[in-house]
């Protein structure tokens, strides 16, 4: 897990984190909605991208899931605005803790 130093851009404060997924199940529907409800909770914006998909909204399902995170996906997330540097850190916790679930 990676996190880039946030700084401050024209639209306010930018993050950038590069986490690997870990759990077995990889980036599924369960999992995505978590990350989605996570990222929610911030007032930035949040881009999730993995070497095999373009960027998506890290608030939308369906953007997520078309990642197709299986384990050992390497992802980034850039998070613009403000609180960006604690979503960022809330979502690196929350893969680096296998979204919850017990393995």
């Amino acid at each position: 897990m990676t996190t880039g130093a946030g700084r401050a851009g024209a639209d306010g404060q930018v993050a950038e984190g590069t986490f690997q997924i870990i759990n077995e199940r990889g980036l599924h529907a369960r999992a995505a909605t978590k990350l989605v409800q996570l990222a929610g909770r911030f007032p930035c914006e949040v881009v999730i991208a993995s070497p095999e998909a373009e960027g998506v909204n890290a608030k939308s399902v369906m953007g997520v899931l078309l990642l197709c995170g299986a384990k050992g996906t390497i992802v980034t997330v850039q998070a613009r605005g403000e609180r960006a540097q604690s979503c960022v850190d809330a979502i690196g916790e929350l893969i680096a803790n296998k979204f919850g679930e017990p393995e």
